[in-house]
């Protein structure tokens, strides 16, 4: 695409997430960050950051009110997900969800797309033509779920041991309390590597990518990063309807902002994770 027709481009927006997901990402983030610089110092309680970084908070058995407290957004969060995707399941019927061009359902196309984006990658063919979701936005979709019924199940036990004991042997206490900190270990370092990478520190996206905040796209990204979409919706002759006016400018200023401060205490967190693996000798 020449530059007059990018410039041309960049003035038309289309909607990729509305109101209700760009909040209840927001809550997401949120959440998740307090879960991490509050659950981080405790599961790397020796390590001489982790006693600062908790007593920033008031301390220790602060950090862990103010963990459970994370957890609380997080679950709300997850819990209102999953009932908004119910309720267009199966009282407004929309079957799309479960399969289509803009579910999150994993499809055949999707092992396609990676396959010929790995050749992509080797310069053994073309970049594939993406639709409304990625391969790779996916597999973060569904981590999330994953983690949730790990790290949030995990996290339930240890926070009401006495409730769990009535039906739990004892032994699963000590499991629960190594899946919830491995996991939540993990989920941290994917996230603020692998997911902060693709969605804002790719060099096409760096320094943030403001999407999720907007919930908009120009008509020149959505041609080159989501080819079979625009077609699609071209063909169907939705794309009109899908064109939303711009962003207030005062939205763009506060998503960078918000996206640089996350990114940078995520990869912050990233480092002190390292260095206390590292001088453990681990």
């Amino acid at each position: 695409m020449d530059q007059t027709s990018a410039a041309t481009g960049a003035m038309k927006q289309y909607r990729r997430f509305d109101r209700y997901h760009r909040i209840l990402h927001g809550v997401l983030m949120f959440s998740f960050l307090g879960l991490a610089f509050t659950g981080m110092p405790l599961l790397f309680n020796d390590a001489p950051w982790a006693v600062r970084l908790a007593g920033l908070f008031g301390g220790g058995h602060a950090a862990g009110v103010l963990h459970r407290f994370f957890a609380v957004l997080l679950i709300g969060c997850f819990a209102l997900h999953v009932f908004r995707l119910m309720h267009r399941l199966f009282v407004k019927k929309e079957l799309e969800v479960l399969w289509g061009p803009a579910s999150m359902t994993p499809q055949p196309r999707d092992v396609a797309e990676l396959i010929a984006n790995l050749r992509w990658f080797l310069r053994l063919g073309p970049q594939p033509k993406f639709d409304h979701f990625t391969y790779w936005e996916k597999f973060d979709y569904w981590a999330v779920f994953w983690g949730m019924g790990i790290i949030g199940g995990s996290g339930l036990v240890l926070w009401f041991p006495v409730f769990f004991s009535k039906f739990l042997p004892g032994s699963w206490f000590n499991v629960a309390l190594l899946v919830h900190g491995e996991e939540g270990l993990l989920a941290v370092g994917f996230i603020f590597t692998i997911h902060f990478f693709n969605g804002h520190l790719r060099p096409d996206k760096f320094p943030m990518d403001p999407v999720i905040f907007t919930g908009r796209v120009s008509e020149h990204e959505l041609q080159e990063e989501r080819p079979a979409e625009y077609e699609r919706l071209l063909a169907s002759r939705q794309l009109e309807e899908a064109e939303v006016g711009a962003a207030p400018a005062w939205v763009g200023s506060l998503a960078k902002g918000v996206a640089v401060v996350a990114v940078s205490l995520g990869l912050v967190m990233v480092g002190l994770i390292l260095y206390a693996v590292l001088s453990a000798g681990l």
